[in-house]
């Protein structure tokens, strides 16, 4: 079975990386989703949370499914018996960033390839990040999101805004 992981903190899922996934879903035989349970930045939502509302988000796609993770990723990998890594690029800033560490990946797991989907252009500018900011200060993000993250970010900025 030709298995791909496509790891991330995911915090929380945007359109772009469910577009990735389902675009990575058609050319592997198994796509599992890796949720980083420790990221080295403030998380909004918890890693249940996260891994829930992706499951949720790609319940339409029979050969995805959803694991949290911690530790390094090549681990991860080699637990599930993953033969590639997906990775979705934006700009010119994620090429450096994916580059180094595909290199390291390389280095820590040669068996393991790296494969990047460019990001459609709908979603060039989208991170996580950006869209919680957004979010937080009330604006409608509704078509970036999968609607169950909809729901809960107007749950967990409710009042703040």
């Amino acid at each position: 079975m030709n298995i791909a992981i496509y790891p991330g903190s995911f915090d929380p899922i945007t359109n772009g990386h469910l577009d990735i996934a389902t675009r990575a879903a058609k050319l592997f035989d198994k796509l599992i989703i890796g949720v980083y349970d420790t990221p080295n930045k403030p998380v909004l939502f918890s890693t249940q949370e996260r891994a829930e509302l992706i499951s949720q988000a790609i319940a339409h796609l029979p050969n995805v499914e959803v694991q949290p993770f911690s530790g390094l990723t090549v681990d991860f990998a080699k637990k599930v018996k993953a033969k590639a890594m997906v990775r979705g690029l934006r700009m010119s800033a994620d090429f450096e960033r994916e580059f180094d560490m595909a290199m390291m990946t390389k280095k820590l797991y040669p068996e393991l390839e790296f494969v990047c989907l460019m990001s459609r252009v709908e979603y060039q500018f989208l991170s996580s990040s950006l869209l919680k900011e957004a979010a937080s200060l009330g604006g409608d993000i509704a078509d970036l999101v999968p609607k169950p993250v909809s729901s809960a970010l107007r749950r967990k900025f409710q009042g703040k805004a």
